[in-house]
């Protein structure tokens, strides 16, 4: 469509949000349309794959189990050990899960035929921090007490009184507002960023192609960038995932701990 749009009206189109926006595929429900089954897609991507690799478990395991064992060793040792401490076992399938789908839904962003990461759609973020949300102010809970669990994240010790009128607000927007606004803000803005660069790249190395012989030629390093930075966009979908994973780790070791 757009392609043909870009035939009839002379001039690059750069790509907008607009891109972003899916109709869809199935009657007039927002349910079906391509970001939410890429959701389902990735779930029964993920869920195959560790179904398959652990199905035939062996000492010396197959390439497949190997990948798959590496992967949860990972997030248990590097994510759950190390970060949450003695209590982290009970954590580790919950941060496995989430790393997991995350970063199957990152990278679809460069999947051939795929080619959009869900998590550049606010919505998914938003629905994976409050998983995220509301595990670490439940564990705090349970562990502390909601009275004594408010009290130490309004109440720090050893303060001066004086300094409460400052601290505590700014305390409470910390554990109640910026923690899972930073951590969804910051997963969207990086899949949205970095898929908008590919579209730009790709689209306006297809619209140099239809263009003439110079531009033509110039299209071969548009598309040069369009490939460089899928490579690069891998690396920052991983680590997108990481990074959000790791966070939610931070807040449940920050919950367990005796002290706020």
């Amino acid at each position: 469509m757009r392609g043909l749009w870009i035939q009839a009206n002379p001039g690059f189109v750069p790509p907008s949000s607009a891109d972003f926006d899916f109709q869809p595929i199935f009657g007039d429900s927002i349910l079906f349309t391509k970001p939410v089954l890429l959701v389902f897609l990735s779930v029964i991507l993920a869920g195959s794959f560790f179904t398959l690799s652990a199905r035939k478990a062996a000492i010396v395991p197959s390439k497949l189990q190997f990948a798959g064992e590496s992967i949860y060793t990972f997030i248990r040792n590097e994510l759950g050990r190390d970060v949450i401490g003695p209590e982290f076992m009970r954590f580790v399938p919950f941060l496995f899960s989430l790393f997991i789908f995350i970063l199957t839904n990152n990278v679809f962003g460069i999947v051939p035929l795929l080619q959009f990461p869900t998590m550049s759609h606010i919505g998914f973020p938003i629905g994976v921090t409050i998983f995220s949300y509301v595990t670490y102010h439940y564990v705090a809970i349970k562990k502390h007490g909601l009275g004594k669990y408010v009290k130490d994240i309004c109440f720090m010790p050893g303060i001066p009184k004086p300094v409460y009128l400052i601290l505590t607000p700014v305390e409470l927007l910390t554990y109640l507002v910026t923690r899972p606004l930073t951590l969804s803000m910051r997963l969207f803005a990086n899949m949205f960023a970095g898929h908008l660069l590919l579209l730009v790249f790709t689209l306006g190395g297809e619209y140099l192609l239809t263009s003439g012989l110079i531009l033509k030629f110039l299209s071969l390093f548009s598309f040069s960038f369009a490939i460089g930075l899928s490579f690069f966009e891998l690396g920052i979908q991983a680590l997108q995932a990481y990074i959000f994973t790791l966070l939610t780790a931070l807040y449940i070791a920050g919950a367990l701990a005796d002290e706020h």
